[in-house]
């Protein structure tokens, strides 16, 4: 005779694990500061990236255990606060622009600001919005943006010209965060579905690409997602300005009899 005990202390080590995935990126995002401070920048690049990876995995696992909880979606956003909030922040003012005039590290504080009202807004709305989009660019896609440009530069920015282009980047990353742009949220992506062998086929495209070359290809992944939204809002509001309205279509006159 089975034991129920046995089952519920499996249903408890379950219920747990996507909260160790997110102390996990809680773990990750702090080692990434702790690695800023030592202006190893290469170094904590990548720990950033690892954790957007624990963020978007914590939040599958909850799903498909079934474990989904307010406690879990307060404890991941808490941590995304770290983790893609003030780590990139940190890194981007170290690495990108300390040294220019010391106004300039409110763009890195105008991040932080902007993701934290991210996630609340996130925390609130994300009963009544579609599932299908993110409103606004989601915090880990702005540090992911971020850290794929670290490990693409390595070296500190000198000059005046680079860093400012950076600041200015992190300012619109801020902005972009807390703008209406529905970005897609890929929870529809399906691998059980009928057609699931051409999303098995991208995703092994994805990973062969990001094998040969893993900087440039997350640098390109990161930029044309960052900038998704916003171009295909562009396209709209052209396609809407060159359609005329209905009542502005001349109507035919009528034949006579």
């Amino acid at each position: 005779m089975r034991d129920p005990r046995t089952g519920r202390r499996f249903r408890r080590g379950v219920s747990i694990l996507p909260s160790l995935f997110t102390t996990g990126n809680l773990f990750l995002g702090f080692w990434a500061v702790v690695r800023t401070l030592n202006g190893r920048y290469a170094d904590a690049a990548p720990f950033i990236i690892w954790a957007a990876v624990l963020d978007m995995l914590d939040g599958r696992i909850a799903r498909l255990t079934g474990t989904t909880s307010e406690f879990g979606g307060e404890l991941d956003s808490l941590a995304d606060v770290i983790s893609f909030g003030v780590a990139p922040a940190l890194l981007v003012y170290s690495w990108g622009f300390h040294d220019l005039h010391p106004a300039v590290w409110m763009a890195a504080f105008l991040f932080v600001v902007c993701g934290t009202l991210r996630l609340a807004r996130f925390n609130v709305q994300r009963h009544v919005v579609d599932g299908r989009y993110f409103v606004g660019l989601p915090i880990p896609a702005a540090a992911a943006q971020i850290a794929t440009l670290v490990l693409a530069v390595e070296r500190p920015l000198t000059g005046f010209v680079g860093p400012i282009v950076v600041a200015v980047m992190t300012v619109l990353l801020g902005f972009l965060m807390v703008s209406t742009f529905r970005y897609p949220s890929f929870k529809g992506f399906d691998l059980r579905s009928r057609r699931s062998y051409l999303n098995v086929l991208l995703i092994a495209l994805l990973f062969m690409l990001v094998a040969v070359h893993p900087v440039s290809v997350l640098l390109a992944m990161a930029s044309v997602y960052v900038l998704s939204a916003p171009l295909l809002h562009l396209v709209s509001l052209v396609r809407r300005r060159r359609t005329p309205p209905a009542s502005a279509v001349p109507n035919e006159a009528p034949h006579s009899a």
